[in-house]
């Protein structure tokens, strides 16, 4: 028969353990033990099925080897995203593990995104480092729309640094937010978002399909009062009307509702009603100090796709 035999012996149920043997054992594929044993391809196939099912074989997984992918779909079935992505941290401090999420969520951020989407940004340093993380690619007809006005800051981070960069890396088009982020006073925010050209900016965000965000902790050593956008007179309040942590520059509850008080009337930016139920909210978790706010903002509905490490996840499904 051209050149193929039956290894001895390999007749019966012994065929079986032949060809699972060659397969398992010697690494040879299924068309290779075919012509070996004179089978065809598909009978190979049917007895690597019945070793399996007689327990001849089995089939063990390296232990850890696939923690990341059971965590990931844990997150998914308790949370109801449509996503996640848990990278290993084992051994890791708190910077080591930010760097690592933060490469893993650049990683996967292109392949969430499609032509033509506008994409809104958030600030603050993880979606800055996301941005710096990123490989230069082209995507047609992306906008991103910087969410929050801009300050003054210490950090390199500001709400146009991560928009503008962002757009830079993915080839799209920027839409920055001309305004300050606060105001000393609610009526002149009332005023300034009545002018035709900031009007028109905050107009735009009513576009977004698609959301890139971290979270903040309603902490005195929290970004968003380091930078001064928040006072600590602002953060007592909030602490008061139960904020456990911070989506674009705002206070929310455990429920990832926006805290109502003067700091919120005061702001310019989006309105967290309209990043809710979007179609695609793309958090990124890097650290245990920000699982309480991740949380809320699940529980809020800004929520789709989670990039985090394994010790985060396993807090956030404890």
């Amino acid at each position: 028969m051209g050149g193929r035999r039956r290894a001895a012996g390999a007749v019966g149920s012994g065929i079986v353990v032949e060809v699972a043997w060659l397969y398992h054992q010697e690494g040879l594929n299924q068309q290779a033990i075919a012509d070996r044993l004179g089978l065809s391809r598909a009978t190979v196939v049917n007895h690597l099925r019945e070793a399996r099912a007689q327990g001849l074989v089995r089939v063990t997984l390296a232990p850890g080897a696939f923690e990341g992918h059971r965590l990931a779909l844990a997150l998914c079935e308790r949370f109801g995203l449509r996503g996640a992505h848990v990278v290993p941290d084992d051994g890791l401090g708190a910077e080591e593990r930010f760097v690592r999420v933060v490469r893993g969520a650049a990683s996967w951020l292109p392949a969430l995104l499609a032509p033509g989407d506008r994409l809104g940004v958030a600030w603050g340093r993880t979606v800055h480092d996301v941005a710096l993380a990123l490989e230069p690619q082209r995507i047609a007809g992306l906008t991103v729309l910087q969410l929050v006005g801009s300050m003054a800051t210490p950090y390199g981070f500001t709400a146009e640094a991560c928009s503008t960069l962002l757009a830079e890396r993915l080839g799209g088009a920027c839409v920055n937010l001309h305004a300050p982020a606060i105001l000393s006073r609610a009526d002149l925010a009332a005023a300034l978002r009545e002018e035709p050209v900031i009007r028109a900016q905050l107009d735009r965000l009513a576009e977004v399909n698609k959301f890139l965000f971290s979270v903040g902790t309603a902490a005195a050593d929290s970004h968003v009062v380091m930078s001064g956008l928040a006072s600590a007179e602002d953060l007592r309040h909030a602490i008061g009307g139960g904020a456990v942590g911070v989506i674009c520059g705002r206070f929310v509850d455990r429920e990832g509702r926006a805290v109502p008080g003067g700091m919120e009337a005061r702001m310019i930016g989006v309105d967290l009603r309209r990043l809710v139920g979007l179609e695609a909210g793309i958090l990124v978790t890097p650290g245990l100090d920000k699982v309480e706010p991740s949380l809320a903002a699940i529980r809020g509905g800004y929520v789709t796709h989670l990039a985090t490490s394994a010790r985060v996840a396993e807090a956030m499904l404890a």
